[in-house]
């Protein structure tokens, strides 16, 4: 069991996939969210080695979750894990005054070491001078140079990893003390990081390099920010728009098998369960993975090439005014078009307060399931008029609406920063690291980890919601000379009837509220569920043209705005709920999350529609 450790932006992980390709798990360590990843590989004498990639850090004597776990693993004290043959420490061959610390930490273990001198080509680029077997001595431990970007820049380390072979199995891996990691001071420490690079180290030649040069117009006080919103509009737009034609295509796939399943099968129970539950739920998941994997191929990019501290750095300021750190920017924005990657994306967040009050607060953001349910009411109450001459009266009904979920996201922020441990927003301490091309191979590995996760994680929940709402809308079925749809004597028509007693106060009628229980698995389901409710035919399209006329009959203006209330806020997607459940490992924060979303929701729904009653019967 080989561990890789090393500061955040070593290439810790660039060697990782290197040495492992395809060959890893990824999963979350027991307990918590922060994710274990290990792999195999075999070295030239075809020795088989296990190795973890720990969670980057800057220290042993850990301040966050992340430096916790690696801690624990290394000392040989997290429960459920194995402690580690031999470690190797990768560091950053252009910063070796931060990263030797952590590497004197870990020699005082008495742990078995490599040190893996990594980006030795862009420190020689730059006219650093290191002189490895110096620093081997000095540090009592082999010392390999490696350039974890190229292929072939592992061989050293893997031909060093044999040497040590008879030595790591004839001595068996033990806990070790977690005493000894204290036991010198950090100004001790330091002083021996810059006698030794006193020594191995000639950093006189420097010539700098365009990071800096680059970082003067990207941190620029007035460009920053400018150049920032222009990359997160391309990013919000290619969300949308490129997943459209991938989502259409996976979507028509479904869709025609399951109209292959029709004409191949009996009408039936069976047949019902295959295309209306398991198929229906198994193309609701797979609908999401364009978006999914199109949010995470940028944010890769932004963080493999350097830029996505930065862009936490220009927003920690701004996002610091309702106590949330710049870090949340990127999964809030990717929850407009689903809650579902936005909840995913706040992994990148360390501090787990911030992450945990950016996942609560993701599903608070607009996203794009709410459009058919907003486009049928507005396009049935709203008319068609201009204010001023240019603005649209339906468009500003809808930007309203996309700005109270902004606003209420930011007010509950607020307020659970202030309700979990103080109002006092932690500094936000983050290493700028060199700009660099992303690296295909990287960018390829993680998106295929991400697809992986999402499938495996969110597709069997998912899957299990749909069969039961399948259940509860089906059974039982309709009397002989029923006068009314199907729906109406199923369970889910009966618990519609029995919750308009909950609603009537906010306007909803028990249509409203049958149409509400096949929309917890996705929200635009309840355009659908409406036109079952009202007995009607058509599909797509149509059926939008169909209803309008009748629900704007059926409905007073204050139930139509109550419900658009209503959709700004409640949870109506137990696909996020579920996804939530799994990020927070617990049901805790899922019902806490659906408890007060539901909340504000009716509170919500109920003062818009006594206001909008107010006005009407003025």
């Amino acid at each position: 069991m080989v561990a890789l450790l090393g500061n955040p932006n070593c290439g810790k992980t660039a060697l990782f996939n290197r040495l492992t390709g395809a060959r890893q798990k990824v999963a979350n360590y027991a307990g918590v969210t922060i994710e274990r990843k290990e792999g195999s590989f075999s070295s030239p004498a075809g020795r088989a080695f296990r190795v973890l990639d720990l969670p980057g850090a800057y220290s042993l004597s850990a301040h966050t979750p992340d430096e916790a776990i690696t801690r624990d693993v290394v000392a040989g004290v997290r429960a459920g894990e194995r402690s580690p043959d031999v470690i190797v420490c990768v560091v950053d061959a252009t910063n070796l005054r931060l990263n030797l610390r952590l590497v004197l930490e870990i020699k005082r273990l008495g742990l078995p070491m490599v040190l893996a001198l990594n980006m030795v080509d862009v420190a020689a680029k730059r006219g650093i001078v290191i002189d490895a077997d110096k620093l081997a001595t000095e540090l009592g431990m082999t010392v390999v140079e490696t350039v974890a970007v190229q292929g072939g820049g592992e061989k050293s380390l893997l031909r060093a990893l044999d040497e040590m072979w008879p030595a790591l199995t004839t001595t068996a891996a033990t806990a070790r003390p977690l005493s000894a990691i204290d036991a010198v001071s950090v100004e001790d420490t330091q002083r021996e990081v810059r006698r030794i690079l006193s020594i191995v180290s000639n950093d006189a030649g420097d010539r700098g390099n365009l990071t800096e040069k680059i970082d003067n117009v990207v941190l620029h006080p007035l460009l920053g920010p400018l150049i920032l919103t222009v990359l997160m509009f391309l990013v919000f737009q290619a969300v949308f728009s490129w997943a459209n034609a991938p989502m259409d295509l996976i979507k028509n796939s479904v869709d025609g098998l399951g109209q292959w399943l029709t004409t191949q099968m009996a009408d039936g129970v069976l047949r019902s369960l295959l295309v209306e539950g398991i198929l229906g739920g198994v193309g609701s998941v797979l609908v999401f993975l364009p978006q999914i994997l199109i949010l995470f191929f940028f944010i890769l990019i932004l963080e493999d090439c350097g830029y996505l501290p930065r862009a936490a750095f220009l927003l920690d300021r701004l996002m610091g005014g309702v106590g949330l750190s710049g870090r949340a920017f990127i999964p809030l924005l990717s929850s407009f078009a689903c809650a579902i990657p936005g909840i995913m994306a706040a992994r990148t967040i360390q501090n787990p307060r911030d992450r945990l009050v950016t996942i609560m607060i993701a599903p608070l953001m607009t996203c794009s399931a709410r459009l058919p349910i907003y486009a049928l009411i507005i396009a049935a109450f709203i008319p068609e008029r201009q204010l001023a001459g240019f603005v649209s009266l339906q468009g500003l009904v809808l930007f309203v609406l996309y700005f109270a979920g902004i606003a209420a996201a930011m007010a509950v922020a607020y307020f659970m920063k202030r309700t979990m441990g103080g109002s006092h927003q932690q500094p936000l301490m983050l290493e700028l690291p060199a700009y660099h091309w992303p690296h295909l191979r990287n960018l390829a590995l993680g998106l295929w980890e991400r697809a992986k996760i999402f499938l495996s994680r969110v597709g069997t929940i998912i899957l299990t919601l749909m069969v039961l709402l399948w259940f509860l809308s089906s059974f039982p079925g309709a009397p002989e000379g029923a006068s009314h749809p199907a729906i109406y004597y199923s369970l889910a028509g009966m618990l519609g009837r029995g919750l308009e007693v909950v609603f009537a106060p906010i306007g909803f009628n028990w249509q409203i509220c049958i149409a509400l229980v096949p929309g917890l698995a996705a929200r635009e389901v309840a355009v659908g569920a409406l036109g079952t409710v009202y007995a009607l035919s058509q599909t797509g399209e149509a059926l939008a043209t169909s209803l309008q006329p009748i629900i704007a009959a059926s409905w007073a203006l204050p139930t139509a705005l109550s419900l658009l209330a209503w959709y700004v806020f409640a949870p109506q997607c137990m696909s996020t709920l579920s996804v939530v459940k799994r990020e927070t490992n617990g049901w805790r924060y899922p019902l806490l999350m659906a408890g007060y979303m539901f909340g504000l929701a009716y509170a919500a729904s109920f003062i818009t529609y006594r206001v909008a009653l107010l006005f009407a019967g003025a």
